[in-house]
């Protein structure tokens, strides 16, 4: 879904209303629309803006570009605060978590088309929409632990509450769900094809966001996860990761034994920290509290030598050979992952504001 090429004279968040409808549109296509302080900020500006205008209906967030709705934060700008001292991530994550926990209890309809590529911050502008679109071309992903981070903006949310395991998987792995898995694991809710979501834009100013969606909706086409949950659910279920991986080697099944060797290859500190996350994300109590957890994790991690490493690994250097610290599970123990848990002594998340 195209949106004209990004005027470098343009801001970075497209801000407009028509008829019924306000419309936030993400405008760093080249980046695939990864996020920045600034579009979190002028997000929440809009938001503010449009809570208590009366001729605003429904909120819009797309992406621009055809790439996808956005690919996550801007982890270049992490990676280089993370080198200089760790001072304006933190930050950012604060503003961005916020964001996302206010998107949840935003009174108005907010729906999110999740066309291409959608991962980890572009879930967080998404996933906790009320109305959350997907086409044939979205991939919707939470691939933290390859570059030695867990999932964050509510992910452990989300993920806790698919459907059996299927959520650890998609914690621990990174891998994107096509449009039925997004559905079936709760991370959206309704299937249009790509090539009707001008048409759909158009109705969302016309309509009422549940009859224009309702016109437009489709059958989503069949996925791949409903087939293999017997197995994940199976080898997920156990306690630890080396017993997930244990499980996965062992079972016979093809898939299960190619998702060990993925498994393998991420960090083991973030595979730890991110198996407890989405375990004890379960037993919180609403998105506020995960979002709270969230934040000491990714705190802990920016700290860590395995952020750095993988990032460089992934998007600077792009080896996609990352030399982790600790290079194996076994290597990592449970008081380590216990502190990535740990309450902040630079402080937590307030979420009680804005």
């Amino acid at each position: 879904m195209s949106h004209g090429t990004a005027d470098p004279r343009e801001p970075d968040v497209l801000v407009h209303t028509e008829g019924r409808a306000g419309f936030l549109t993400l405008n760093r296509p080249r980046a695939i629309n990864a996020l920045t302080h600034a579009m979190v900020r002028a997000l929440d500006e809009a938001l503010t803006a449009w809570e208590h205008d009366p001729a605003v209906e429904t909120v819009v967030i797309r992406g621009a570009g055809e790439r996808g709705l956005c690919a996550g934060g801007d982890i270049r700008a992490i990676h280089d605060d993370a080198r200089a001292g760790c001072t304006a991530t933190p930050a950012f994550w604060r503003d961005e978590y916020r964001l996302n926990a206010r998107i949840a209890r935003y009174p108005k309809p907010y729906v999110a088309f999740m066309d291409g590529i959608v991962m980890g911050g572009g879930v967080g502008v998404s996933a906790h929409g009320s109305v959350r679109i997907v086409t044939e071309r979205s991939r919707v992903a939470m691939p933290e632990t390859g570059i030695g981070f867990v999932p964050d903006v509510g992910g452990t949310h989300l993920l806790g509450r698919a459907p059996g395991e299927l959520g650890t998987h998609l914690a621990l792995t990174g891998t994107p769900a096509g449009a039925a898995d997004a559905i079936l694991t709760g991370l959206a809710d309704h299937f249009v094809p790509a090539a009707d979501l001008p048409e759909l834009a158009d109705a969302l100013t016309r309509l009422p966001a549940a009859e224009a969606v309702a016109r437009f909706a489709r059958p989503v086409p069949p996925g791949e996860l409903a087939a293999r949950r017997p197995w994940i659910d199976a080898c997920y279920a156990a306690d630890t990761v080396e017993g997930i991986v244990e499980r996965l080697s062992d079972s016979g099944v093809p898939e299960a034994k190619e998702t060990a060797s993925v498994l393998l290859g991420r960090s083991p500190t973030a595979l730890k920290a991110a198996l407890e996350a989405v375990r004890r994300a379960r037993r919180l109590d609403d998105l506020e509290a995960a979002l709270t957890m969230e934040y000491r994790l990714s705190c802990a991690a920016l700290a860590s030598p395995d952020l750095v490493e993988g990032i460089r690994a992934q998007v600077v250097d792009k080896d996609r050979d990352p030399r982790w610290t600790p290079a194996t599970l076994a290597e990592v123990t449970e008081q380590d992952t216990a502190r990535w848990f740990a309450p902040r002594a630079a402080g937590e998340l307030d979420l009680t504001t804005g």
